[in-house]
C-alpha cells in the first residue's frame, strides 16, 4: 500500500512514498522513474517529509517503532536517528521553533521536542493530551507556535519559546469533541485550521481566536449530494492553494476521488467537485500529492499523484477538453501495477 507521498520542496525532482513493507521508495514525480528505497524501520511508517534549504537531499520518516530517521536520498542510507522510546509510537513530526532548531513529535499522549542540531531531547509535554497525539504542526509565519491534535478530540496551541512545559506554554485548547485524524493550517496569515475526524466530520477554526467558523457533521452526505458518482465513503485530506480557499478531498471505496470546495464563511456549504479523479484506482485512496507547479503551468498539465490500498501509484494530468476542463484523468497507473496505455482518453479512465 502506498500510504504517504512527499516531494522535494525546491525543484520537485524526487517523490517519496512509504509502503506497508515499512520501506520508503523514491521516484521522479515527472516521469515515474524509480530511484531506490530506504529500509530500516521495523514497524508502520506514519509520516514522511523532505527537508528544505541546504538539506534538500535529506528525507525524514517517523514510525510506530518509536524512531524518527533521516535518509540521504542520493545514497538511500540512514544518516541519523532519534528515539522516542521502545514503548512509544511516533505518529507525526514537524520542524520549527523561533530559531528553527526544534523537532517536535506526536506520540502516545505526549509531545516530544529535540534540538535537531545536536539530537538532544529538550522537552516532553505529557499533561495536555490523554490519548495518541496524531498531529503536530509548526505554524508557517508563526514558527514558535505549535498546533497539536489528538485522538482525545483536542487541538492544543503551544508557544515554544524558552523552556517548554505544559503549565506555561499551553496557550489555548480547541475541543473538537471526537477523535482527530488530520489537521492543517491555511489562510492569508495562516490563522485558520481545518480538522478532519475519524468519523469523517469536517470543521474549520480560527486558532488565534479559538473560535469555530464552520462545522460539517454530515460532510460525506453533503459532498455526495453534489456529484453523480457513488456515495463519498471517506475523506483523504484537505487542500488549500493559498489564501482562504479550501477543498476537502473525498473518495469512494471503488477508487474515485473528488476535490470539493468548502465554503465556511457565511452560509457553510460543500460545493460540487472542481476536480474528479477516476479510473486509476480500484480501492481506497490513502494519499494525494498535488503538484504546486500546476499553478505556474510549468509541469505540462501534471496535476499530481495518488496512492491507494490497491498498490497503485497513479499520475494524473489535466484534460484540455473544454467540456471537462475542470476535471482530470489519469495518465498512467504505474510502479506497482501497470495499466495498458492504449486506452482512449476519457474523463474517468487512465491511458
Amino acid at each position: 500500500m502506498f500510504s504517504k507521498s512527499s516531494p522535494r520542496t525546491d525543484d520537485w525532482t524526487s517523490m517519496a512514498v512509504s509502503l506497508s513493507t515499512n520501506a520508503v521508495k523514491l521516484y521522479s514525480p515527472m516521469t515515474g522513474q524509480y530511484f531506490g528505497e530506504c529500509k530500516g524501520h521495523s514497524s508502520t511508517i506514519n509520516h514522511i517529509s523532505f527537508s528544505g534549504g541546504s538539506n534538500q537531499h535529506v528525507l525524514h520518516s517517523c514510525s510506530s517503532d518509536g524512531t524518527i530517521r533521516a535518509w540521504d536520498t542520493r545514497t538511500f542510507q540512514q544518516v541519523s536517528c532519534v528515539t522516542a522510546g521502545s514503548s512509544q509510537e511516533v505518529f507525526r513530526f514537524s520542524f520549527g521553533g523561533s530559531d528553527d532548531n526544534l523537532l517536535a513529535a506526536g506520540c502516545q499522549s505526549q509531545i516530544l521536542f529535540w534540538d535537531w542540531r545536536n539530537k538532544k531531547q529538550v522537552a516532553c509535554l505529557e499533561e495536555s493530551h490523554v490519548d495518541d497525539v496524531t498531529q503536530v504542526h509548526f505554524v508557517p509565519n508563526h514558527q514558535n507556535k505549535l498546533a497539536s491534535a489528538s485522538a482525545d478530540g483536542l487541538i492544543c496551541i503551544f508557544d515554544t519559546n524558552g523552556d517548554i512545559n505544559d503549565d506555561d506554554h499551553l496557550e489555548s485548547v480547541i475541543n473538537v469533541g471526537t477523535s482527530i485524524a488530520k489537521v492543517g493550517v491555511f489562510g492569508d496569515s495562516y490563522e485558520k485550521l481545518w480538522c478532519l475526524t475519524n468519523i469523517e466530520t469536517l470543521s474549520v477554526w480560527d486558532w488565534k481566536e479559538g473560535t469555530n467558523e464552520a462545522n460539517f457533521e454530515e460532510a460525506r452526505s453533503l459532498a455526495s449530494e453534489s456529484w453523480t458518482l457513488d456515495h463519498v465513503d471517506y475523506f483523504v485530506d484537505c487542500h488549500s492553494s493559498g489564501g482562504d480557499n479550501l477543498w476537502v478531498i473525498g473518495g469512494t471505496n471503488a477508487g474515485s476521488i473528488g476535490y470539493f470546495p468548502v465554503k465556511y464563511k457565511g452560509t457553510a456549504m460543500i460545493g460540487p467537485p472542481e476536480a474528479v479523479l477516476g479510473g486509476g484506482h480500484m480501492g481506497v485512496v490513502r494519499s494525494i500529492l498535488p503538484m504546486p507547479s500546476m499553478q505556474s503551468g510549468t509541469a505540462q498539465g501534471l496535476f499530481g499523484w495518488t496512492g491507494g490500498e490497491d498498490g497503485r501509484l497513479c499520475c494524473w494530468k489535466g484534460d484540455d477538453s473544454p467540456v471537462i476542463s475542470r476535471s482530470w484523468i489519469s495518465s498512467t497507473s504505474t510502479l506497482a501495477l501497470k495499466v495498458p496505455r492504449n486506452r482512449k482518453n476519457s474523463r474517468r479512465c487512465p491511458y
